[in-house]
C-alpha cells in the first residue's frame, strides 16, 4: 500500500500535495518546520529522529521543503546551505535507510540561471542545457540535484529531480513588469513558455514518484505544454504577439479583446522529455487558462485558486508578502 511523506507541507506546493493525496485517499504524512492542517510532524529537516519517525511506513517521498529565491534578500547564504542542501541530505540518507521506494526532489528552472542566451535573444530550454547559476538559491538547487543524483549511485536509492517553472500566484516580483503589464496578461503569456499550474506541478510529482524505481535517476523540466516551437525563437525576440497570432490564437484573442499589452519572451522551457518519459499529462495549457480567464475566474486551475497565496515572510517585503 502507498504512503507518502511530503516535505514542506505548510508551504504552497506542499499543501498542494497533502491536499490531493488525501482527497484521493492515499496515505500521506506531512513535515514542516511550520504548523498547519496540513502538516502531521512539526519539526525542521535537521531533526533526523523526527524525519525517521515521519517516515514509518512510508513509500515515496516528495521532498519540497526548501528556501526560495524570494528568500535571497532576507537569508542568508549560509541558511539557503542549511536548509536546501544539508536538509535535502538528510532527506534522502534517512529515506535510504527507510527502505522507500523512491523520492522526488522539486527543483527549480531557476537551477538554469545564466544559461540564458541574452538580451535580443529567445532560448530554448530543455534537459540537454547545462546549468549557470545566477543566486545562492540556484546555487543550492542545483548542489542538491548533485546530492540526488549521488545519492541514486550510492547507496541506489531512485530519485527524480523536477525543475518546476514558475507556478507561485503572487504578483511579477520585476517592478517594470508589474507596472507595464496586466498581472492576468503576465501570467497568461507566460504559460505560453514560462509557467506551469500547481495542479500539474503536482501531477507531475505523483507521476514521477511511481515511475521513480525503475527509472533509477532522471531529471525533468516541468513546465506547461509551450506552443511554440524552435523556429519560433528569432520571431519571438522580435514580434511576440505575431508569433502568439499564429502559434496560440486563443491567448492573442483575448489580449486584443481587453487591451493587454504583451510582455516579452526571453526563454522557452520544453517539457516534452517529461510528458514522454513520465507518462504526464499536464492539463492546464494557455489554452485552458484564457477559457478559465474569459470565465472570470483568476489565471489558474480550482486546486490552484484554493491554496491560495501564502508569501514567504513573516513581515512585508516588497510584493512578497505574508
Amino acid at each position: 500500500m502507498e504512503r507518502f511523506l511530503v516535505t514542506g507541507s505548510s508551504g504552497h506546493l506542499g499543501e498542494a500535495l497533502v491536499r490531493t493525496l488525501r482527497a484521493d485517499g492515499v496515505g500521506v504524512t506531512g513535515l514542516d518546520r511550520t504548523s498547519s492542517p496540513w502538516t502531521d510532524v512539526v519539526a525542521p529537516l535537521s531533526d533526523r529522529a523526527a524525519l525517521a519517525h515521519a517516515l514509518t511506513g512510508v513509500t515515496h517521498v516528495l521532498h519540497t521543503a526548501t528556501l526560495h529565491k524570494p528568500h535571497v534578500g532576507s537569508h542568508t547564504r549560509q541558511d539557503f546551505v542549511d536548509s536546501n542542501v544539508s536538509g535535502t541530505l538528510a532527506v534522502l540518507e534517512c529515506a535510504a535507510a527507510a527502505g522507500v521506494a523512491g523520492v522526488v526532489f522539486t527543483s527549480s528552472t531557476s537551477a538554469f540561471g545564466r544559461a540564458l542566451i541574452g538580451e535580443g535573444r529567445v532560448t530554448w530550454i530543455d534537459e540537454s542545457v547545462v546549468p549557470r547559476v545566477r543566486n545562492i538559491y540556484g546555487a543550492t538547487k542545483t548542489a542538491a540535484e548533485e546530492l540526488c543524483e549521488l545519492a541514486a549511485q550510492d547507496p541506489g536509492l531512485p530519485v527524480v529531480v523536477l525543475r518546476t517553472s514558475r507556478f507561485f500566484p503572487e504578483a511579477d516580483d520585476r517592478d517594470d513588469v508589474r507596472q507595464r503589464f496586466d498581472d492576468a496578461a503576465t501570467k497568461l503569456v507566460e504559460f505560453c513558455h514560462r509557467r506551469v499550474d500547481l495542479a500539474d506541478v503536482v501531477s507531475a510529482h505523483l507521476a514521477a514518484a511511481r515511475r521513480a524505481p525503475e527509472l533509477g535517476f532522471a531529471r525533468y523540466v516541468i513546465s506547461a505544454p509551450t506552443p511554440f516551437t524552435r523556429d519560433d525563437l528569432a520571431g519571438l525576440a522580435t514580434d511576440v504577439p505575431a508569433v502568439l497570432a499564429r502559434r496560440a490564437p486563443e491567448v492573442a484573442a483575448l489580449l486584443d479583446e481587453r487591451g493587454w499589452a504583451v510582455p516579452g519572451v526571453d526563454r522557452v522551457y520544453s517539457s516534452a522529455r517529461a510528458v514522454a518519459e513520465l507518462g504526464w499529462r499536464p492539463r492546464w495549457d494557455a489554452r485552458a487558462i484564457a477559457e478559465r480567464l474569459r470565465s472570470g475566474a483568476g489565471p489558474g486551475s480550482p486546486l490552484a485558486a484554493e491554496v491560495g497565496t501564502k508569501g514567504y515572510h513573516a513581515e512585508p517585503t516588497g510584493v512578497y508578502t505574508s
